[in-house]
């Protein structure tokens, strides 16, 4: 089984490094960027399951962040994370694609089981695709995934 790989995107550097150490002593492959520009330059160059991602964020906010992975890759769960979280910025995110939001603080606990449930959903809707590819159902994993998700609404 595949192990999950999280990024954790936050401009507050000590929020990083601290759950960064704690998710690598739990045995999480973690990834950490400091902008959501950088988030995506390391989601062009490595395969990530689940990002945490803050709101909150100089340049590139949380939600313009998550639109542009949701964009170029549908197939990365989400999680927002803030310290400002306000009903509406909530609604936002996940309008936009994301899993969940969490406020900070959050627990580290909280936080894994977050994003084991996503890394859960990540894997079911790659298994649909897998076996709609095998039965030559020639439609792009976009398309399955839309069809995923209205079934399940």
């Amino acid at each position: 089984m595949e192990k999950m790989r999280m990024m954790l995107v936050d401009d507050e550097e000590r929020f990083l490094s601290t759950t960064e150490k704690l998710l690598k002593k739990k045995g999480y492959d973690v990834i950490i960027a400091a902008s959501g520009q950088q988030a995506l330059d390391i989601l062009n160059r490595k395969s990530i399951h689940v990002v945490i991602l803050d709101v909150k964020m100089p340049g590139m906010d949380g939600i313009e962040t998550l639109r542009e992975i949701k964009t170029r890759f549908p197939l990365v769960e989400v999680i927002m994370l803030t310290g400002h979280a306000t009903v509406e910025s909530a609604v936002d995110g996940l309008k936009s694609g994301a899993t969940d939001y969490l406020m900070k603080p959050t627990g580290l606990d909280e936080l894994i089981e977050k994003a084991e449930e996503a890394f859960e959903k990540r894997r079911r809707l790659e298994e649909k695709i897998r076996l709609a590819q095998s039965k030559k159902f020639m439609k792009s994993p976009r398309d399955i995934i839309r069809e995923a998700e209205n079934v399940s609404d």
